[in-house]
């Protein structure tokens, strides 16, 4: 019975061709039908896999929004830090300011009292010029000259002392010949002193020459030129102001 029944299909599947395309509508359907059920199994796992995909995504983004948290806290606390260092740097500085202020304080009331006792001691050497100029008449030039650097030894601790070179271009006088000249050391500054019974125009020019002879062959500047007379020329007056040359006269 049932293999008539197959050869009586496939009779009409040869046969009817209505027939035939039936069936294959019919198997057609059972495989599209099958296809979908596998597609929904598919999309069944993909939607897990992705639901799975974005659970491990927000783990990720939960650590990075942790991480930035403690980025954002560790950058806090490293501003806090900068701005205290830089409020005991500048601290630091004010104090340091301050101290050098006071030393410069002090400096300037030094500086002060120095000259105070300086204009004193010229004040006093002024006066012992004048009772050493009352009996310049009875003196030669040298003992003037000797008694007047006794003077400064004694009463301003000026300690004079000899400086001679012998000047082979006649850079003072035009000619080669020794130049000599008192030198005297006062708080490690060298002061250059000439002496002389009367001063002119002429013997402040040469004066000035050989400080700076001294200064050429020495290798520094004298910090003060300084002319000690009895009778000082006007001119030359005018001329030592000038060439920042001290005179002490009128002795």
């Amino acid at each position: 019975m049932e293999l008539k029944l197959k050869e009586k299909l496939l009779k009409l599947l040869k046969e009817d061709e209505e027939f035939r395309y039936a069936v294959a509508g019919l198997i057609g359907l059972e495989e599209i039908l099958r296809r979908l059920d596998r597609h929904e199994a598919e999309l069944v796992k993909l939607r897990e896999d992705m639901m799975e995909g974005f659970r491990r995504h927000d783990e990720i983004l939960s650590r990075h929004q942790a991480e930035l948290v403690k980025l954002r806290e560790d950058m806090l606390k490293g501003f806090m830090r900068h701005d205290e260092e830089i409020a005991k740097l500048r601290e630091d500085m004010n104090k340091g300011f301050e101290r050098h202020g006071e030393i410069l304080s002090r400096h300037e009331a030094e500086l002060v009292r120095l000259r105070g006792d300086m204009m004193e001691g010229f004040n006093l050497l002024k006066r012992h010029l004048d009772a050493l100029g009352a009996r310049w008449g009875m003196l030669s030039e040298s003992a003037f000259r000797e008694g007047l650097k006794g003077i400064l030894e004694r009463e301003l601790g000026l300690k004079v002392g000899k400086w001679a070179k012998y000047d082979q271009e006649g850079e003072v006088f035009g000619y080669p010949s020794p130049i000599d000249v008192d030198v005297t050391v006062k708080d490690g500054r060298e002061i250059l002193v000439e002496v002389k019974s009367h001063v002119d125009k002429a013997d402040v020019r040469i004066f000035e020459r050989k400080a700076r002879f001294y200064e050429k062959n020495e290798g520094r500047k004298p910090s003060r030129l300084i002319m000690v007379a009895p009778y000082v020329d006007d001119d030359a007056l005018e001329l030592a102001k000038h060439l920042g040359i001290e005179i002490y006269a009128n002795v």
